[in-house]
């Protein structure tokens, strides 16, 4: 009876689920870009010029951290979900120095362009952003120089960089907002856009030729749905400027959709070049789009009103901006796709971040990639 008994018990155990983990999972997480990805950097190097910034204040940071924490939103970010999908610490910037990078670091700057000041400069536009050089190509010498932490021997570094995820961007939408607010005309803008995104390329191919095997590429958002795009382009006499199903600004997102189209068209030709690498995709338009055309599906309301902000039809004032004193935030940053005009809040990042973990924004998914 007993060996009965056993035999059944063996046979239930055989076909209870058992929970499986995958083939490949990521020891670090390193990352690049802007204000869409910076988790303190910027602040950093604020207080050492003492440029004035607010995301040092709440109420950043409210939504999950309950304090200021030198992310542009109320709470995560996307390389902050990806670091908890892959059991990873949230990343520390690489400017704050403390502890060790083994797990991963943060090089991303908010403000940050693709391209280098020198070329601002030479076709006369005045950047917005804090008067230092954090463009991409510099982010990768602070990559550069922490390498020699990491790893020492080139076998070892390519092994240690194929088992760490790689996020290149979101990164280029600084570079189209200093030429928009230099009144650059759209014709202008759009010449300059194979070159931001070869920069880009370029970072991705020194990268792969280090040895990362799994490299994220976010594209741009449509920059016409941004507060302060349509707050700061706001017309009253062309409406055909605006796109009647969003709201948004057309001559805007049709940009954002041609740096996409590039950005992908180069993705594909590293796929060939570097066959046992994974380069994905990851959609910041579609899922942003989304969010503005369809809110209510996603459980937001007034999807072009920053929550964080003072006044006008889309609660955004550049003298007045988040963090700031008087300047208050919406009783509940989830129903809002904005936060503060210019970035997305917690609850939007997360929708995201889940399509490039598991698709449908993600071109494979990230999790996919994984078993690779």
């Amino acid at each position: 009876m007993k060996h009965k008994a056993l035999i059944i018990f063996s046979f239930l155990l055989f076909l209870w689920p058992i929970e499986t983990t995958p083939s490949h999972t990521f020891n670090s997480i390193f990352s690049f870009g802007d204000s869409y990805t910076d988790t303190g950097n910027l602040n950093v190097l604020a207080k050492k010029l003492a440029f004035p910034v607010y995301t040092d204040k709440l109420p950043y940071g409210e939504t999950f951290f309950h304090h200021p924490s030198n992310r542009c939103s109320d709470g995560r970010l996307i390389v902050d979900f990806l670091a908890e999908e892959f059991g990873l610490p949230l990343l520390r910037p690489y400017l704050a120095q403390n502890g060790t990078f083994r797990q991963g670091a943060n090089f991303a700057v908010a403000g940050a362009t693709t391209l280098e000041p020198v070329f601002f400069k030479q076709h006369n536009i005045t950047t917005i952003a804090i008067p230092l050089n954090t463009s991409l190509n510099f982010q990768f010498q602070w990559f550069e120089k922490l390498k020699p932490s990491l790893c020492r021997t080139t076998k070892e570094c390519r092994d240690y960089f194929g088992k760490s995820l790689f996020v290149v961007g979101e990164i280029g939408g600084n570079d189209y907002i200093n030429m928009y607010v230099n009144r650059l005309s759209m014709t202008q803008v759009r010449s300059f856009a194979s070159t931001i995104v070869q920069t880009i390329a370029s970072t991705i191919k020194k990268l792969l030729d280090q040895g990362a095997r799994t490299v994220v590429v976010p594209g741009n958002i449509p920059m016409g749905c941004m507060p302060m795009l349509l707050i700061t382009f706001k017309s009253h006499k062309h409406i055909s400027s605006y796109d009647h199903k969003t709201g948004c600004i057309k001559r805007f997102n049709i940009l954002s959709r041609y740096h996409n189209s590039l950005l992908f068209e180069e993705i594909k030709e590293f796929r060939v070049k570097y066959p046992h690498a994974t380069i994905i995709y990851a959609d910041y338009y579609k899922p942003v789009l989304n969010f503005v055309r369809y809110p209510e599906r996603y459980g937001f309301t007034k999807p072009l009103v920053a929550c964080c902000g003072k006044g006008g039809e889309y609660n955004y004032n550049s003298t007045e901006l988040c963090g700031m004193p008087q300047v208050s935030a919406c009783r509940n940053p989830s129903t809002h796709v904005n936060w503060d005009g210019v970035h997305l809040t917690e609850a939007a990042y997360r929708y995201v971040s889940t399509g490039w973990l598991k698709g449908p924004y993600a071109d494979p998914p990230i999790l996919g990639a994984q078993t690779k």
